[in-house]
């Protein structure tokens, strides 16, 4: 195995990520979105987001692998961005000097094909690649490399508006790049239980000046222990990080969703109206019901039961976390896969 060299520009290249602050960042569904597509295009196996970081190798979006990252020294990409212009294509990693003993080849996920197009900052500097991987042999038709290109141009130019948004101004003011490493769920990608006190601060000035309610939402997945007990831990992490998709691609982009633990998760949502967070709330429940989920184990019907809650922006989030799960409480108690909202 050979590891690939650090790129010539490599500090400079460094900065080039970290300017964009989206290093050990949620899941986001748009990204989600995008290699589901190009995977489907492709017909493989795993299509990555994967950003070249230090020592490792930070992928924003995956489908097809339940790692979210790997050693640098084994990375296929970190040999990718060494030329930024051109896409690396490996047909068979076994035939190839600089991977044929790789622990990714000669083990899981058993890697032949590869392929790599570079991810451009603003700098000019490779970042990473969108990349699909097979653990069969094959090559790409010149079409096909146009095809990933334009892809992985949709792939920088979103990169580059999530650097300029102002919900990434936010995070990058409230906390640092190794404290967000702890503050993620490391299976479904998004926020965990920790990251409320760090960020529900932030949306009560937000909806104090804004002159906003504040809302929780409490969502939890029927009869989840079943899933776990039928078939496996395995396919029960599969629903939670696809459950966790679905809801993340049903809020809005200012929206706070975290894993509270377990097949629990909560939403923090500034609104004008109770009635705006009941929409919201249903949104979440028909992502979930509205399509069976399409598992190692088969097709299986997964619904959620939800508990929400409203309140002014000096309310606690403790508090409405409490009227919230009571609410969830209710929903579970008239048979589940609904919504029910707190009073008083």
């Amino acid at each position: 195995m050979l590891v690939a060299p650090l790129h010539p520009r490599e500090a400079e290249r460094q900065d080039s990520l970290d300017d964009l602050h989206v290093l050990d960042t949620p899941a986001d569904p748009y990204m989600d979105s995008l290699v589901r597509l190009t995977q489907d295009l492709f017909k493989v196996e795993q299509v990555l987001i994967s950003l070249v970081d230090k020592d490792r190798q930070w992928f924003k979006a995956r489908v097809g692998l339940e790692a979210c990252s790997t050693s640098r020294d084994v990375s296929f990409c970190a040999h990718a961005i060494l030329e930024p212009a051109k896409t690396l294509v490996v047909p068979d990693a076994r035939d190839d000097e600089r991977f044929a003993d790789n622990p990714l080849v000669t083990g899981a996920p058993n890697i032949r094909f590869y392929a790599g197009h570079p991810l451009i900052a603003r700098s000019g500097l490779p970042v990473g690649t969108l990349c699909l991987l097979s653990s069969s042999s094959r090559t790409l038709a010149p079409d096909e490399e146009a095809r990933l290109r334009d892809l992985a141009q949709l792939v920088e130019g979103y990169l580059q508006l999530k650097g300029l948004s102002e919900h990434t101004r936010q995070l990058r003011a409230a906390v640092s790049r190794e404290k967000r490493r702890a503050l993620l769920d490391p299976l479904t990608q998004i926020w965990n239980r920790s990251a409320l006190a760090h960020f529900y601060p932030g949306e009560q000035d937000i909806a104090r000046h804004g002159n906003e309610l504040l809302g929780v939402l409490y969502v939890d997945l029927d009869h989840f222990k079943q899933i776990n007990d039928q078939h496996g831990h395995a396919i029960g992490d599969e629903v939670l990080i696809e459950a966790a998709r679905r809801i993340a691609a049903s809020l809005r982009p200012h929206d706070l969703l975290l894993r509270l633990g377990g097949e629990e998760f909560a939403v923090v949502s500034r609104v004008s109206a109770v009635e705006q967070l009941h929409t919201i709330a249903e949104r979440v429940r028909s992502s979930i019901a509205g399509k069976p989920f399409t598992t190692q184990a088969g097709v299986l019907d997964v619904y959620a039961s939800l508990g929400a809650a409203c309140g002014a922006p000096d309310t606690a989030a403790e508090v409405l976390l409490a009227k919230a799960d009571a609410a969830l409480y209710e929903a579970k108690h008239n048979g589940r896969n609904r919504v029910c909202m707190a009073t008083g």
